[in-house]
């Protein structure tokens, strides 16, 4: 019998419980991680990639984190997710750090989102 549980990312959410609650949620043949509802990190093929973006992209390239990329219909597509440094896997106090990191983008990028505008109801 096979268990739907994966032990990395349990390994990962367990490792990341110093810093704060996070969920695993199964997603594209991986797991997105969240923290209060917002995604921040995701496993695929047992391993981790946290949100980067403008502000913090520079240090995940300083510890040569690679950009998590999928091959579309037409195209490689690169998506705003970097790999974890491996020192964050073994460390909490590190893992802290690159979870805050992630979370931090998270936050950004959900503040720079645009409100959608709500239609004008025609009264007659």
């Amino acid at each position: 019998m096979s268990s739907t549980r994966n032990e990395f990312a349990d390994y990962v959410v367990e490792l990341m419980s110093n810093w704060a609650t996070v969920s695993a949620r199964k997603m594209f043949g991986g797991h997105g991680i969240y923290r209060d509802g917002m995604m921040f990190a995701l496993i695929i093929e047992e391993e981790l990639f946290f949100k980067a973006d403008a502000i913090n992209v520079a240090q995940f390239k300083s510890e040569d984190s690679h950009p998590f990329t999928y091959q579309s219909k037409t195209r490689i597509v690169e998506v705003s997710y970097w790999s974890a440094p491996p020192a964050c896997l073994e460390s909490p106090s590190e893992m802290s750090e690159w979870c805050q990191l992630g979370f931090a983008a998270a936050l950004r990028s959900r503040s720079a989102k645009p409100v959608p505008r709500t239609k004008k109801v025609k009264v007659s």
